[in-house]
């Protein structure tokens, strides 16, 4: 090394250290002489709470089911012949057909100039001139107002009376979302603050759908469990809610409680009793209740039946809907429709702070607005063909077909899985999930913490190689300590759910025989 090269190494020796001091990244000098600048974000100098992100439905199981499918396309050999996705409710990707008058009005609008097609009903077509003439320029692609269109929300109010017998709804009220995701993840954002003791928390189900632990971790909030209770087809038990909030406030703040009604992962309706006694123990505990209700037409079972807690909040009387805070929320990905690409929904607000419901305007006023064709379609949802138009009976038709369907994989999921020795499922009330419990053997659950895993991972990752079946493990969700579980979607067709079921069946006794 010459002397002109020595200086510069020193030079950037005393340059990198000062770097180091500051915080700074660093440069690094090749054998060359060129310097090579480390990183600016690196997973030290990320921000530390998206590290503790966790997605179980898109997570490892799901990433090595995406391996066999291509391993499969190369022309590897597997004891399978295709993967089947259980892990996920996507209803389309399943093979649940789209309703036809929603596509058609989604067509008119991206592409007005088939408003002159004599092939599409008038219906459609009223709707679609509706839709386009509340959108800037008449376009679908235009921003809208960041609370949603005017038109859509005034919809939602319609319908959210509707359906609630005449409870009034206010469209000041509606927020337009990107799905209801973004309204739970808007409202947590709104409730989180404070540091240590103070920091907020949020009671969530366990099992819970983990989009709630992940909007947590992001935000730093704490996250308090609540158990369901399993061996009462996953119903909620308010001294387990005392329970949980009583141990919860040695360390953090409660200010909210989240609920997901029907459940996801676990496929229970909760009764108007239960609602009535959340509201009060909300009331008594001065919490802000959230109130998932995306699967609110999934409802299959005999003597179940959906209760908005909106409405049953207003039945209670002025006690109650003067001063409880609520926040429900609702999809076009699940129930009848599934149409979870267009990214559609909404949440309503119940009894908000007027300065908070400024910061909530300002907040959603950041993301500009939801996606315009998700808009669209929440209000065919909200606004459907009616008796005498000429889409109505297809429409009644395809969706009374699609829930009937759904009622009937429901049944046939907890039936064959009863048949497993070593398989508890619960009855499928609603949403499009079962959620059974599995026995282990010790040998497997000793030899999947040898390797780091879960040990319902370990079956589940198990499963997929042998059979190319891929569900999620209950771990992913939340369970007691000692039990072990998996959730998968009834969304398969029934043909395919029958294959996957059997081969489930066959799996599960092989692997309690190979580790007994």
């Amino acid at each position: 090394m010459n002397h002109g090269t020595s200086l510069l190494w020193k030079r950037r020796a005393l340059s990198s250290l000062s770097a180091t001091r500051r915080g700074l990244p660093q440069e690094k000098m090749t054998e060359n002489g060129m310097t090579s600048r480390a990183k600016v974000l690196t997973i030290d100098t990320m921000n530390p709470t998206v590290k503790k992100v966790e997605y179980a439905v898109r997570g490892p199981i799901v990433a090595r089911a995406v391996e066999l499918e291509r391993e499969l396309s190369e022309g590897m050999k597997k004891p399978f012949a295709e993967v089947i996705k259980a892990n996920i409710g996507d209803a389309h990707a399943m093979g649940q057909q789209p309703i036809t008058f929603f596509r058609q009005v989604l067509a008119l609008c991206s592409y007005p100039e088939l408003l002159n097609d004599s092939t599409f009903p008038e219906d459609a077509k009223s709707r679609a001139r509706r839709i386009l003439q509340s959108c800037g320029g008449n376009s679908m692609g235009s921003y809208s107002a960041s609370q949603g269109i005017d038109a859509v929300r005034h919809d939602v109010a319609r319908y959210i009376e509707r359906r609630d017998g005449g409870v009034p709804c206010d469209p000041d009220n509606i927020y337009l979302t990107t799905g209801a995701s973004d309204g739970i993840v808007t409202m947590l954002k709104l409730l989180v603050c404070g540091e240590g003791v103070s920091r907020t928390g949020v009671m969530i189900s366990i099992p819970q759908y983990p989009l709630y632990s992940a909007a947590l971790a992001e935000l730093g909030a704490v996250q308090i469990n609540y158990y369901l209770n399993e061996e009462k087809c996953w119903s909620m038990d308010i001294a387990e809610l005392q329970r949980a909030l009583d141990e919860a406030r040695q360390y953090c703040n409660p200010r909210a409680l989240c609920i997901i009604n029907p459940g996801n992962p676990t496929g229970q309706v909760q009764n108007r009793e239960c609602i009535e006694d959340v509201i009060r123990f909300a009331a008594k505990e001065r919490l802000f209740l959230m109130a998932d209700e995306v699967y609110q037409d999934n409802v299959y079972a005999d003597g179940c039946q959906f209760h908005s807690f909106k409405k049953v909040l207003f039945d209670m009387g002025p006690e109650y809907s003067n001063t409880v805070e609520l926040a429900s929320f609702h999809s076009t990905s699940k129930c009848y429709m599934g149409e979870c690409g267009f990214r559609g929904g909404y949440m309503e607000i119940i009894n908000m702070d007027d300065e908070v419901k400024a910061q909530l305007i300002k907040l959603v006023s950041v993301r500009l607005c939801p996606p315009v064709p998700g808009q669209a379609l929440m209000d065919l949802v909200v606004n459907p063909p009616q008796p005498g138009e000429p889409s109505y009976a297809n429409f009644i038709k395809e969706r009374t077909a699609t829930l009937s369907a759904l009622a009937e994989k429901a049944k046939l999921t907890e039936q064959v899985l009863n048949t497993v020795q070593g398989i508890s499922c619960n009855p499928v009330q609603g949403a499009m999930y079962s959620f059974p419990c599995i026995t282990l053997p010790e040998k497997a659950v000793r030899e999947a913490k040898e390797i780091g895993q879960q040990p319902d991972m370990f079956y589940c990752m198990k499963m997929l190689e042998e059979t190319g079946i891929c569900l999620v493990p209950g771990s992913g969700f939340g369970q007691k300590d000692g039990t072990y579980h998996f959730r998968m979607t009834i969304l398969p067709p029934t043909d395919k759910l029958k294959i996957l079921l059997n081969k489930v069946k066959e799996f599960h006794q092989r692997f309690t025989q190979q580790y007994s």
